[in-house]
């Protein structure tokens, strides 16, 4: 099991975090253009905690050189049941660099943007203050 599913199972937003690459990218399933940094896409994650029920992991996806994973996860958020997965990049120091993340129905992408968009300011001050 890789050590981001651990983390993000056990609602661990701090180990979370320090598998980040500084310089990571996240791409949202609901925003056009992606998000750099670590102090940002950790206070997304948060975030996406925040919106989440019934968070789970129902299956995981490893490429042949380890540096590459697709976590598949099932979650409700607001009453929409959601489809998606976390697509991760490791550097060469095993930190992730690359976290992409899509998400169906698009009744349930819409949800998460709506939940989302409401987390937006307390993401950013988040953001700000680390």
């Amino acid at each position: 099991m890789h050590p981001f599913r651990q983390a993000v199972e056990a609602w661990d937003m701090a180990a979370v975090e320090a598998l980040l690459a500084e310089d990571v990218v996240f791409t949202s399933p609901v925003a056009y253009q992606p998000y750099p940094g670590k102090a940002l896409t950790a206070a997304i994650l948060r975030g996406v905690a925040r919106v989440f029920e019934d968070f789970h992991y129902v299956r995981e996806i490893a490429g042949a050189d380890g540096r590459d994973h697709a976590l598949v996860f099932q979650a409700t958020v607001n009453g929409k049941q959601v489809q998606g997965c976390d697509f991760l990049h490791l550097d060469e120091d095993g930190l992730i660099d690359d976290l992409t993340v899509m998400v169906r129905p698009l009744s349930g992408a819409n949800a998460l943007a709506e939940a989302m968009s409401a987390q937006f300011e307390q993401i950013s001050r988040e953001a700000a203050g680390a």
